[in-house]
């Protein structure tokens, strides 16, 4: 019997649960999956907690958390082309992930090469397809642009700036601590700036003294204004998320601190950017889980660069996933670095 991690009510670690399931068998379109490892996204941690809006409005609880897993086919639904059982995929999926068996789409399943680990290969699908989104799909990127990418250590960071790099683009990564640093620079960070260390927007305005062409904020209301305000003329921001405001510390939120800092998230004028000539662009790929044009594409992008060696896959931490509270703990902490996988 297949094994997963399931949530029945929001809230801390202690929601996260084990059970055993019966997967169902493959429909039309889809496959199934034996998975050997989930990718684990902060994304999940706002699903938890009750707090990430396409999982309330589209699933609701109980929910299993998870957009990413690797595995091996163990049988295909009708009209399934290309993919076969015993094959080695990765596969982005719609939650669910964190589970032992995943029915998965065939559109958004992919055959892996032989060098890359399902380790390796369970955090690449949310990370790369929310990176590609941002760089090749959004933007029209010019070579030579700076950009500003914050938390640049993290999955999306790491895999951002590899995309930001293959289009002639200098990046300028924000880290949290001094562990993180050589990560950065590994992945080809050309300047990292360690806002535990030093001033962070001093620095930048030092690195860039005419503002940033474009900058990718997942904090929320402790960067997005100075962020906007850090634009070069043309620039645009990209805002994908609101860690900042979330607890760091026992896996609760206390929902008077969410709605002041509600409150006080920066709200951005149209007049203000069209007299600067800045623009501001918001998204969750959760939402364009349809979108095959886009994420399919980004997959099949993904792939080819890996094949290629234009993009690496991300150092990896991983659990077991019996450990998966722990996982959430070690994500909230905001000091680990590349990606965390869960294994089965």
């Amino acid at each position: 019997m297949a094994k997963r991690i399931r949530i029945y009510k929001k809230g801390g670690w202690d929601r996260l649960t084990i059970e055993d399931f019966d997967c169902p068998e493959p429909k039309a379109g889809e496959v199934k999956i034996s998975v050997k490892a989930a990718g684990i996204n902060f994304a999940d941690v706002c699903v938890r907690q009750g707090l990430y809006s396409s999982a309330n409005e589209f699933v609701g609880f109980p929910i299993t958390p998870g957009f990413e897993v690797a595995g091996t086919v163990v049988a295909i639904g009708k009209n399934v082309k290309g993919i076969k059982p015993g094959d080695r995929v990765l596969a982005g999926v719609f939650f669910g992930g964190y589970s032992s068996e995943v029915i998965a789409k065939a559109q958004y399943v992919r055959k892996l090469p032989a060098e890359l680990s399902f380790i390796q290969a369970a955090g690449i699908p949310a990370v790369f397809a929310t990176s590609y989104y941002a760089s090749y799909w959004l933007p029209r990127i010019h070579p030579g642009s700076v950009a500003l990418v914050h938390s640049v250590a993290g999955g999306v960071g790491l895999s951002l700036t590899q995309m930001l790099k293959a289009l002639d683009c200098k990046v300028v990564g924000v880290v949290g601590g001094p562990h993180k640093t050589k990560v950065a620079k590994e992945y080809g960070v050309d300047v990292v700036i360690d806002k535990s260390i030093v001033d962070l927007w001093a620095a930048a305005e030092k690195e860039s003294p005419k503002g940033y062409d474009l900058i990718y904020d997942p904090n929320g209301i402790s960067t997005f204004k100075q962020s906007y305000d850090h634009l070069a003329q043309c620039g645009q921001l990209f805002m994908y998320g609101f860690q900042s405001m979330l607890s760091k510390t026992n896996g609760h939120q206390n929902p008077l601190i969410l709605i002041r800092d509600y409150l006080r998230t920066p709200r951005f004028s149209p007049f203000d950017m069209v007299k600067a000539n800045k623009s501001v662009m918001g998204f969750n790929i959760s939402y364009l889980f349809e979108r095959q044009d886009i994420l399919g594409e980004g997959l099949d992008f993904t792939m080819r660069k890996l094949a290629d060696k234009t993009f690496r896959p991300l150092p990896v931490t991983t659990y077991p996933f019996e450990d998966v509270a722990k996982a959430h703990r070690d994500i909230e902490s905001g000091k680990t670095t590349g990606k965390l996988v869960l294994t089965f």
